[in-house]
């Protein structure tokens, strides 16, 4: 099992520490794991990739990710502003921030969840923006299972102890409960 995914966020929302948090919880689980970043314009607010591999395996492929199996969507607006399924596999997965289902065509199936709210009822704010990877990242591992909830709450805990990380592991269970397709 190889799976590949590509996080779509904007600079300051976590796109990078979300596929970091992911390799970390699949290393958890005995795994192989990658995470990476693609950076254009580094600035707050301007659109940014990250990657991440996830294999029972070795993984030999070191080069960007073109064809994932999925992809996650920290930024509703992203859906306007980004062509976010460009190259996802037919059948692949959305894993999205949005209320309801987001204005996607084609065979994919679709995870949503606000995490801007949970994001913002938990008081997950750095600079008056919500930040909403940990909280994707609950809804990703309930929605895929290519990791366990458990694993990504460890390893959020780990990347930030005491109270930024339980805080942050709360936010990913909510998400986990509140993920649905859609």
């Amino acid at each position: 099992m190889l799976v590949e995914i590509r996080f779509h966020g904007r600079g300051g929302q976590g796109a990078v520490t979300a596929a970091n948090i992911l390799a970390s919880a699949a290393v958890l689980e005995g795994k192989y794991a990658q995470a990476f970043p693609y950076f254009g314009a580094e600035r707050r607010g301007a659109p940014v990739v990250a990657f991440a591999r996830v294999s029972d395996e070795p993984i030999e492929t070191h080069s960007q990710i073109e064809n994932p199996d999925i992809v996650v969507v920290l930024d509703p607006k992203l859906f306007e502003l980004a062509n976010v399924t460009a190259g996802l596999k037919e059948g692949g997965v959305i894993v999205a921030n949005h209320a309801e289902r987001p204005p996607v065509e084609g065979n994919y199936k679709i995870y949503c969840v606000d995490a801007t709210k949970i994001a913002l009822d938990m008081g997950l704010v750095v600079s008056g923006w919500p930040v909403v990877n940990t909280v994707m990242l609950g809804a990703l591992a309930k929605a895929t299972r290519i990791v366990k909830t458990e694993s990504v709450v460890q390893a959020i805990k780990e990347r930030f102890p005491g109270r930024l990380g339980e805080k942050n592991a709360e936010a990913a269970l909510v998400a986990a409960e509140r993920v649905h397709e859609c």
